[in-house]
């Protein structure tokens, strides 16, 4: 570990920045901050008075700003990841939630909440197919305190990362692939909601972060158009929902016509209506189970 160089915190912040830019960080100030109060602890408003003072470099802060200017993800190295009222643990092997993410667990808390005074609803029960660090399910844990909350998760890494982070919410964890997950718990959930892997297999992303540390698995679809994951969770949520359940899928922006025309071409479906995140993008798409998949056949939406 590097000691301090003799620049005082305000100088070294500045001194990150310009190097943070210069690697080509997208947002080069926030990551400097946000790593010096990493290691000085306190959030950024005590940084950000500490840095009006004379207050000096922190201990190991160049160390750590060399690490994401070889554009290892912040999350990585702080070993946090913040989504909505929670703060994740995360590191390598796990996919780092995105804040586009938060409003697809907005989707399912408008739905719960137009719906609290219907028998039943008292607790509803909800499950994330595909849940990585936990982020979808553990929010609406914490948010819907009533609800019974599980989540699905088949890789190994993430599955260790999400147990951490769901464990103290009391959010039921199963170790298990989306597209055949929970056979018996078929037709019993009020919410099906997924973030599943949708990247086509062509589009490798452009940001080193996502290129190189989030887990291929977490990243790709499948097939070509990297529809296969998403067709299986909705198939999936046919199958787990009750009749008139609510079903919310996140999916890249341009796959939102080709996912409405599936869930509407099935049969299955009613309502299915397609969401903007909040850069104005059509991001997820939501649907209401008016009719049961059959549990017993090989039937798969969209094929």
């Amino acid at each position: 570990m590097t000691h301090n160089t003799g620049l005082s915190l305000a100088e070294a912040v500045r001194e990150a920045t310009a190097v943070l830019a210069a690697a080509g960080v997208p947002s080069p100030r926030v990551d400097a901050e946000l790593l010096a109060e990493h290691l000085l602890g306190g959030g950024l408003g005590r940084l950000r008075a500490l840095m009006l003072g004379d207050a000096p470099e922190p201990d190991g802060y160049a160390d750590l700003v060399a690490e994401r200017a070889r554009r290892i993800p912040l999350q990585h190295i702080t070993g946090v990841a913040h989504f909505r009222y929670l703060e994740l643990a995360v590191g390598p092997g796990v996919f780092i939630p995105r804040p586009e993410t938060e409003s697809v667990v907005q989707l399912v808390l408008d739905w719960l909440s137009g719906r609290d005074k219907a028998p039943g609803m008292a607790r509803p029960r909800v499950v994330d197919l595909g849940t990585g660090s936990g982020a979808i399910a553990g929010s609406i844990a914490h948010e819907v305190p009533g609800a019974e909350v599980f989540a699905v998760e088949f890789s190994e890494f993430a599955h260790a990362w999400a147990a951490r982070n769901l464990a103290p919410l009391g959010v039921t964890l199963v170790r298990a692939d989306l597209r055949d997950a929970l056979p018996e718990h078929n037709g019993t959930f009020d919410v099906v909601v997924s973030n599943p892997p949708y990247i086509p297999a062509e589009a490798v992303p452009n940001e080193p972060e996502v290129a190189l540390h989030d887990p291929p698995e977490a990243l790709y679809g499948g097939g070509a158009d990297g529809m296969e994951l998403p067709t299986a969770a909705a198939a999936s949520a046919a199958r787990l929902l009750v009749p008139g359940g609510y079903f919310v899928m996140e999916h890249a922006e341009v796959q939102a016509g080709w996912i409405a025309a599936m869930l509407k071409r099935s049969g299955l479906w009613g309502q299915v209506s397609t969401h903007r995140d909040l850069n104005g993008r059509e991001r997820a798409t939501s649907a209401v189970l008016a009719h049961p998949a059959d549990p017993r056949s090989d039937e798969r939406i969209g094929q």
